[in-house]
């Protein structure tokens, strides 16, 4: 079987299992098992249980539902409220006023939580509401949500990162901090965005802010010292290499909890509450994983992905031109999948192919992010949008109208990237080459 059917077979089985409605995890398992059966003649049975175990029990993945469990925890306490309270004061003199928490609040919470839809839901519960009451444009709101919220994916502890670093065996803790500096960039300039809106739109008139004394921002300022506390213990740890990702992760559980016992929303309804959630989402992404690894498996025993990295490659493509091709793949495979499926499905083949380009893996995450990001906020599938559906009870046409200017700053971002490699690598490499950076 030459590779061209061989990939119509994989492309067939997936879609017939996808459009049934069986879950992702389970359909690359369908896929991976008939393509050892029926392409490349070799017994599923042994394999598939080595590579499963193997995958499932790695220690690395010991992070993935410790962030996700923080996360949890967080969404049920007071963060929101306190970060509001906490941001407001600062913003309302910039230009664009108390839209700027939308931005800053996600960026502050995505450096504790790792999920966009826990940054879109936690921030937008308290955001929202008080935005609406003070007349600001409610395409602005609703679009500035969708897209900074997408800072989960990016900023530290990202769980995607996690699984990108898992699938293809690199340190995560160096994908974390490659994932810092970009995350700032991209935060900035959504800010810039909401500034420069409220220059020239007409429609953007909302009843000012009352006058407050900086001694008043400042105490004001002290309902961020929990989350402050909270990204210095996760982050810092890990910046400063006295821990692990998964030592982080584990620290970052622990100060949730002293957090949700402080402000006294912990009790034990909000703990099993939020054990259970993590554990639904953590044995959703193993399977994703553990499916992703033996189709890996079994596309490495046809020979497709060296194939087809064969052929991209003697379409002598420049790395600017793959990037291009592969920034419109993953963008059309987002409106469709999850940004975590989208990147354990592909891995398998992409891999070999920005290797041989000679394109650097860490960097590569950052960039595969931004795109996951994009996808987030692009329809039929954008999973912001439909989160934000539920939360305004707009359409989904006009919340998607609203998130374009978001996602047209993300392809900005692509091209910053690109022109500005060092976003993303020079963090990792002066960790790497301090004393003490591991």
């Amino acid at each position: 079987m030459d590779e061209f059917t061989a990939i119509a077979v994989f492309l067939f089985v997936l879609f017939v299992l996808l459009g049934t409605g069986v879950w992702v995890g389970l359909a690359l398992i369908g896929v991976a098992y008939v393509g050892m059966e029926f392409v490349a003649g070799r017994a599923a049975g042994d394999a598939m249980i080595t590579t499963i175990w193997t995958t499932s029990s790695s220690w690395t993945l010991t992070a993935l539902p410790l962030f996700i469990w923080m996360g949890e925890i967080l969404y049920r306490t007071r963060l929101s409220e306190d970060m509001f309270r906490g941001l407001s004061p600062w913003m309302a003199r910039l230009p664009g006023g108390l839209v700027h928490t939308n931005v800053v609040g996600c960026a502050v919470f995505a450096a504790v939580s790792g999920s966009s839809a826990a940054t879109l839901t936690t921030v937008g519960k308290m955001s929202i509401p008080e935005l609406r009451r003070r007349d600001y444009p409610e395409n602005i709101v609703i679009g500035t949500l969708a897209g900074a919220a997408t800072l989960g994916l990016m900023i530290p502890p990202s769980l995607t990162l996690i699984v990108y670093g898992v699938t293809i065996n690199e340190s995560i803790r160096k994908l974390f901090l490659a994932g810092v500096l970009p995350g700032l960039v991209l935060a900035l300039m959504f800010m810039a965005y909401v500034a420069l809106t409220s220059k020239f739109s007409k429609g953007f008139n909302p009843q000012p802010e009352p006058f407050m004394s900086l001694s008043d921002k400042i105490k004001n300022s002290r309902f961020l010292i929990p989350v402050v506390l909270l990204i210095m213990l996760v982050i810092g740890s890990m910046y400063a290499g006295l821990a692990t990702a998964t030592e982080a992760a584990a620290f970052g559980v622990l100060g949730a909890l002293t957090l949700a016992a402080a402000q006294r929303s912990l009790s034990w309804k909000t703990f099993t509450t939020s054990l259970m959630g993590a554990t639904r989402t953590s044995a959703m992404i193993a399977l994703i994983l553990a499916g992703a690894a033996f189709l890996s498996l079994s596309m490495g025993y046809t020979g497709l992905p060296r194939a087809l990295a064969d052929f991209i490659g003697g379409l002598n493509l420049t790395k600017f031109e793959l990037l291009m091709a592969l920034l419109v793949f993953y963008v059309i495979l987002g409106c469709f999948l999850d940004g975590i499926s989208s990147v354990v499905l592909t891995m398998a083949v992409v891999e070999p192919m920005i290797r041989d380009a000679g394109i650097d893996v860490i960097w590569f995450g950052i960039f595969v992010v931004v795109a996951v990001e994009m996808a987030q906020i692009t329809p039929p599938i954008g999973f912001n949008l439909f989160v934000l559906q539920g939360m305004t009870q707009h359409g989904m046409g006009y919340i998607a109208k609203a998130a374009l200017p978001m996602f047209l700053i993300m392809v900005v971002m692509v091209f910053v990237l690109i022109a500005v490699p060092e976003l993303a690598t020079w963090l990792p490499d002066t960790m790497r080459a301090s004393p003490g950076g591991g």
